[in-house]
């Protein structure tokens, strides 16, 4: 059964990796219920999810998963632990949470750019989720992991990207960076380069050299000091002397 089993597994990673660009490692999305199944069936997720998709894998979470089961209380303390030990992939729910099947599929929508594998034992979740063509499903029966078969509507949207109908998202990003190689699209990393601000030199005004006062210049300032020393000096003399004579009269 383990030898069937992991053949499957590797005819639907072939498909997913040669229609929709997945590729290693995989990236696998947990909630709440899929962590608590691998508790009770005590299988070591680490270990086993790369023995069974052969290949390197990262065991991923949100932080709206993570709410819920601390919400949930003591019940699912150890899927709680268990979720904590995974990465923690950013969300578009900062302010408020959602719940943790409602995050799981936004994150999978507008085509799954990131390439995400859902690994779940909800069944509205799941339902959900093959709806959306691209997304590897996984899910844990009588203890044993399994990735489910593409779903009809990612089966539908490969046949109609191959009639030409429809251009998947994979596609859409090799011709982008083609056209980013043959110079046709501007790369949107030297887009986001801002212009650097020109290093200006000193004012010019600021480097003239002062002036030095030419010698005629000083001499002049220096005889008009004189004469106002003089008229000073005259003009207390006189006063001395008027009131000498007025004294004497």
């Amino acid at each position: 059964m383990k030898i069937t089993r992991q053949k499957h597994a590797k005819k639907h990673l072939g498909f997913f990796r040669n229609n929709f660009g997945v590729r290693e490692p995989y990236q696998i999305l947990l909630d709440g219920t899929f962590c608590q199944a691998a508790l009770r069936g005590r299988i070591q997720l680490r270990e086993q999810l790369p023995r069974y998709l052969m290949g390197e894998t990262q065991l991923c979470t949100t932080r709206c998963v993570l709410k819920e089961l601390e919400t949930l209380g003591k019940d699912l303390y150890g899927a709680k632990l268990i979720a904590q030990k995974c990465q923690v992939r950013n969300c578009p729910h900062f302010k408020n949470a959602v719940s943790g099947s409602e995050c799981l599929l936004s994150m999978v929508e507008e085509g799954n750019p990131h390439h995400y594998f859902v690994a779940t034992q909800d069944q509205n979740l799941s339902v959900k989720v093959k709806k959306q063509p691209g997304v590897p499903l996984m899910f844990i029966i009588q203890n044993t992991m399994v990735l489910d078969k593409p779903s009809p509507k990612t089966i539908a949207f490969v046949k109609a990207v191959e009639s030409g109908q429809l251009v998947s998202v994979h596609e859409k990003e090799s011709i982008k960076h083609l056209k980013e190689e043959q110079g046709l699209v501007k790369n949107p990393e030297q887009r986001k380069r801002k212009k650097r601000k020109k290093i200006s030199g000193p004012n010019p005004l600021s480097c003239l050299k002062k002036k030095k006062k030419s010698p005629d210049t000083q001499s002049s300032a220096s005889e008009k000091k004189r004469k106002r020393k003089r008229i000073r000096k005259r003009s207390t003399s006189k006063v001395l002397s008027e009131k000498q004579n007025a004294e004497g009269e």
